[in-house]
């Protein structure tokens, strides 16, 4: 390659670089949440912890909002398997982790799902239970659960926050 061809190549690559224009980063101005239930499309505004009650219990449980889990999802003990009227059911025990509230339910189930996890997926049985967030009495669905690994014994997934809910992970117990 003669001296003419490399110096072209050279001062080609030199006003293709000087071309480009250096843009200055934009400083994006602070939002203020807005926690009323007026704005976003009537959307109560909540945070990553809120209280839950699972009723008929009194004292709520600091649950986790997990907008990426579909189904939500409680830690429960004393898990049996029986049969009513040809129907399977389930009975088991919710142990309030903070004081001595224990309540055991029977519940029928309505499906048995697949949770995907890291490293293995874990069968589960999915119950109906009421639950009160907020204002809010919901009957969901919940996947039954050993959570005693985790640091909130009630998990809030998709299927009770859609079309109720806008979640900023931002906040906690905006529902006290």
């Amino acid at each position: 390659m003669s001296k003419i061809s490399k110096l072209s190549i050279l001062l080609t690559l030199m006003i293709c670089c000087s071309c480009q224009s250096t843009k200055k980063p934009v400083i994006i101005p602070a939002v203020e949440v807005v926690k009323s239930s007026s704005s976003n499309r009537g959307l109560e505004v909540i945070g990553g912890v809120e209280p839950v009650y699972f009723l008929p219990m009194k004292t709520p449980f600091d649950s986790r909002i997990d907008t990426g889990a579909e189904t939500s999802s409680i830690d429960v003990t004393n898990i049996r398997f029986f049969e009513r009227d040809g129907e399977k059911w389930v009975s088991f025990d919710l142990n309030h982790g903070e004081n001595s509230e224990n309540y055991n339910f029977e519940k029928r189930i309505l499906r048995k799902t697949t949770i995907r996890r890291i490293g293995k997926n874990e069968q589960r049985v999915v119950v109906d239970m009421d639950v009160k967030i907020g204002d809010n009495i919901i009957n969901a669905e919940f996947t039954l659960a050993n959570r005693e690994k985790f640091s909130y014994q009630g998990l809030i997934g998709r299927n009770i926050l859609n079309g109720r809910f806008m979640v900023d992970p931002s906040v906690e117990n905006t529902l006290r």
